[in-house]
């Protein structure tokens, strides 16, 4: 791929969960911007962008010892933080006017409407699995829907509901929790 990329950009997602061995490997090609195919004997030359994406905070993985810091500091030239879906619920609305259609037409039926309740419901999950499980709920809702809306019932996420939490939790941290 770093051959097919070269000229161009090459996008590595979840780097944050390659191995130790691939890492090393991987630096070496940054730093020399050269690698042998394997079982090659030529050195192929690449001159390529590299776009990378994780979903862990690497300064902390690196800190454990799980990412190498030298890596790190080659691919951290120009980082941009996305912050997860439960931080920017405001983005779920148009996110789901964007996805909604493109589902439809690859499952192949007819444009499906969401009701309000359905959006309500949605905007207060916390979304552990950010956009790709909207996709995921979204596909499976418009799936579960026999007409053209999709409803409530047809979001299978579970929202606690206030006074859901049976955890006993002493007053002051209480009273923080329903300020919060």
């Amino acid at each position: 791929l770093f051959e097919l990329a070269n000229g161009g950009t090459i996008f590595l997602d979840e780097i944050g969960d390659i191995s130790q061995n691939l890492q090393v490997k991987l630096l070496q090609v940054i730093q020399e911007k050269s690698f042998y195919r394997v079982g090659g004997t030529e050195k192929i030359n690449v001159n390529i962008r590299i776009i990378s994406a994780t979903n862990k905070n690497l300064e902390d993985e690196m800190t454990k010892g799980n990412f190498r810091d030298d890596l790190y500091y080659r691919i951290n030239v120009f980082p941009i933080w996305i912050p997860p879906l439960r931080e920017r619920k405001h983005d779920i609305i148009p996110l789901i006017d964007l996805l909604l259609p493109k589902i439809c037409e690859e499952i192949g039926c007819k444009p499906k409407r969401i009701s309000t309740e359905a959006i309500n419901l949605m905007l207060r999950y916390d979304w552990p699995g950010n956009i790709r499980e909207l996709e995921n709920i979204l596909e499976r809702a418009v799936n579960l829907a026999e007409g053209d809306n999709i409803l409530s019932k047809h979001v299978t996420i579970k929202v606690d509901k206030p006074g859901d939490d049976k955890k006993i939790m002493d007053l002051r941290e209480f009273l923080e929790r329903q300020e919060k």
